[in-house]
């Protein structure tokens, strides 16, 4: 079982931080990509930022330059420092990660998990 941690949302002002981080842990054999998920209310869970095990990064358009993404591998933990936040960046921000997790009659296999969500409000 894997369970993912999150910390670091709040309210916030137009031009405000913020740094998120969501720890994975459980029996884990190793952490693949890693991401930051935004559901807005009423709306879909949209991606807005993954990180491979070796690093690379990928950012939707609307944070590019704003957002940082990064992980500690160590800890299997990754971190958005979300830098000039705007109203339309309100919502709920959800770890997600591809992790290999011990299997039963096989090996190991590779899952995707969730956590709970923070929420992050953005006034204007």
């Amino acid at each position: 079982q894997v369970q993912l941690v999150e910390s670091g949302g709040g309210l916030v002002q137009a031009g405000g931080s913020l740094r998120l981080s969501c720890q994975a842990s459980g029996s884990i054999l190793s952490v693949n990509t890693m991401g930051w998920y935004r559901q807005a209310p009423g709306g879909e869970r949209d991606v807005v930022a993954t990180i491979t095990i070796g690093g690379v990064t990928n950012y939707v358009d609307s944070v590019k330059g704003r957002f940082t993404i990064s992980r500690d591998n160590a800890k299997n933990t990754v971190y958005l420092q979300m830098n000039n936040l705007q109203p339309e960046d309100t919502g709920v921000y959800i770890c997600g990660v591809e992790a290999i997790v011990p299997g039963g009659d096989v090996p190991y296999y590779m899952m995707n998990y969730w956590g709970e969500g923070t929420q992050v409000a953005v006034s204007s």
